[in-house]
């Protein structure tokens, strides 16, 4: 996937519009993950939700807790800020969503299902995130069966330099801080970012009253140049190193993990005539160890070379084509694994009329352990009308099984890939520029599942292994969101998800049917800003190895947020969480929250 950069808005903006188009049609927000290069928001047939730096500026507010106010998305977690967290995605777990950071793959090859923990990602320093919907392994390979997760740091608020530092602090024992800074100028860009959190926390688990802390430095940096007029050379790297206390069991409170992650990814940047080229290699690392754990190291490392090539076949239609190849390995207490995959792929994006933008994608994958793969999408994107667009997604994926399920001692070397199917269909319409209403149906099914079966006997450690379970997992339902402004000085939104995943009959484990969230943002004077939003979460089911006593459930959180203008250039915040002190629980027989609040400073300059 290309980084985002002028030469790529640009790029965008031009490629597959039809001059006719340019007369109707202004620049739209642009949206890098539906595609394999960047499309306008208004001409991409995918389902992408964003959020912008506007909406991710609390220092200590995780962004799981962000991301799971978005239609579509739910997260659990097993205690406060830090504790291991997964993200779903129309109630596939987070084992099926693909995650990137700067361009990094951040999935954890050591994870007994390869995946990205959310539990210590704070939204400070993140400039945007895109959450793609659907199968897209056409366009991302493995893990990318609900959907993808695109996240970046290095975006510029606005043109030029522009530095934020804040600070916040509150319940728990809570302090965190970081310095943002990016400055962009015609031919390249820097950006960095630091922050640090630490907090004293509260229990994770619900069955004692010991407190959990968690501390954490977080990294990023990034730096673009234009070494001449087709060429630009890029760098991005991110670290993440972090401490969390944890119970090791039932009777022994004293448990800590410590958690260090790096990623590095390089580019090169070709531009001329009809013809761009991107060639980059990324690696990421991440060292796990819990000591006194049943296993306490494990370690997990992912190299990539990458190629991708656009072509303007026309003035309404390109052609890219992407190369990968991809190693990973992983190590648990002394014993490691490893495997190899490489890929080609292919999009094609087509203007077949002033209002109708399609994109056909094609991938190909050779497993180095169970053979190739197919996948494939098309997209399609019709504005129906100056307000109205209706887009429609038919697409393929597929699941390869991580290391752990094949090689560790509770796996098998002879399991085959997931495979899956999903398909969209959505309308919206606008309402000026900042109002809209929006509804998408969506349905995807998965087949060779691969879950714990504890009659299973094919592994070293059974019985209780990993398999390939009977039986085809469907996940439905409809998204509907929206946003109206009553005038200048105030604003009303809201978003509503029926999800109904199910495995032969049997109902996806801790995946809201219901989640509503209402919210209000006002201007209460020419310096101070309100917002307050209410979440409801009904018909969730537990584990099936949930405490008698757990807490998973219904449940209703009331949150609300103020910002007051101190300078043109500081401002003053107040959040408070969960208004009601709601006694609930997202993972069964873990804590959450109680009643919060956090006061903050923030400045940009």
């Amino acid at each position: 996937m290309t980084t985002r950069h002028l030469l790529s808005t640009a790029l965008c903006a031009t490629l597959a519009l039809p001059a006719v188009a340019q007369d109707v049609l202004e620049l739209d927000e642009i949206i890098v993950s539906g595609s394999l290069t960047p499309v306008e928001a208004g001409r991409t047939g995918a389902t992408v939700e964003k959020l912008d730096a506007d909406a991710l500026t609390a220092a200590a507010r995780p962004v799981s807790e962000r991301l799971g106010s978005l239609p579509g998305v739910s997260f659990t977690r097993n205690g406060g800020t830090g504790a291991s967290t997964n993200l779903y995605i129309r109630g596939l777990g987070a084992q099926y969503v693909g995650v990137r950071i700067n361009g990094i793959d951040v999935a954890d090859p050591s994870k007994t299902q390869s995946q990205y923990d959310f539990g210590g990602l704070l939204s400070f320093g993140i400039s945007s995130v895109e959450v793609l919907k659907g199968s897209q392994s056409a366009l991302y390979g493995s893990e990318a069966i609900a959907g993808l997760i695109d996240i970046r740091t290095d975006e510029a608020v606005r043109p030029g330099y522009t530095s934020t530092a804040a600070f916040e602090a509150g319940s728990y024992g809570t302090y965190a801080g970081g310095i943002s800074t990016v400055m962009e100028s015609d031919s390249g860009k820097l950006s960095f970012t630091l922050s640090h959190l630490s907090t004293d926390g509260f229990s994770s688990r619900a069955s004692d009253d010991e407190d959990d802390g968690f501390e954490q430095t977080f990294l990023t940096f990034g730096l673009e140049q234009d070494v001449s007029d087709g060429l630009t050379l890029g760098l991005s790297g991110l670290y993440r190193t972090s401490e969390t206390d944890y119970d090791l069991s039932d009777t022994d409170p004293e448990g800590e993990t410590s958690r260090d992650e790096t990623g590095l990814r390089a580019f090169a940047r070709v531009t001329g005539g009809a013809m761009h080229h991107e060639f980059s290699a990324s690696l990421f690392e991440t060292e796990r160890s819990y000591p006194g754990g049943y296993t306490e190291d494990y370690s997990g490392r992912r190299r990539n070379l990458a190629y991708l090539g656009t072509a303007e076949l026309s003035d309404i239609s390109s052609l890219s084509v992407g190369l990968d190849y991809t190693e990973e390995e992983f190590e648990i207490d002394g014993w490691d694994a490893d495997d190899r995959s490489w890929s080609v792929s292919g999009e094609w994006l087509y203007a077949a009329a002033p209002t109708v933008d399609l994109s056909v994608a094609l991938r190909y994958d050779d497993h180095s352990d169970f053979g190739s793969h197919v996948s494939g999408r098309l997209a399609a994107a019709w504005r129906a009308a100056p307000d109205w667009t209706i887009r429609a997604v038919a697409g393929t994926g597929f699941r390869a099984p991580s290391l752990f399920e094949r090689y560790s001692d509770y796996g098998d070397p002879g399991l085959e890939e997931e495979t899956s199917r999903s398909f969209e269909l959505g309308a919206e319409r606008r309402f000026g520029s900042d109002s809209f209403a929006k509804a998408t149906a969506f349905y995807t099914e998965i087949e060779d599942r691969i879950d714990f079966d504890t009659a299973s006997t094919a592994c070293v450690g059974g019985p209780g292994c990993y398999a390939q379970v009977d039986g085809t997992t469907v996940s439905r339902g409809i998204e509907l969101s929206g946003r109206y402004g009553v005038g200048p000085a105030l604003a009303l939104r809201g978003n509503y998800t029926y999800t109904d995943a199910k495995t032969e009959g049997q109902r996806a484990e801790r995946v809201p049917r219901h989640d509503l969230v209402l919210g209000l943002d006002t201007l209460l004077s020419d310096r101070l800003t309100g917002t307050v939003e209410v979440q409801h979460v009904a018909d969730v089911i537990p584990s099936s190895y949930a405490p008698a006593d757990h807490k998973v459930g219904d449940y209703t959180l009331v949150n609300a947020g103020f910002t007051y203008a101190l300078t043109a250039a500081t401002d003053l915040t107040l959040r408070l969480e969960n208004l009601g002190d709601e006694d609930y629980e997202t993972a069964d027989g873990y804590n959450t929250p109680g009643r919060s609040a956090y006061v903050g400073v923030r400045a940009s300059f």
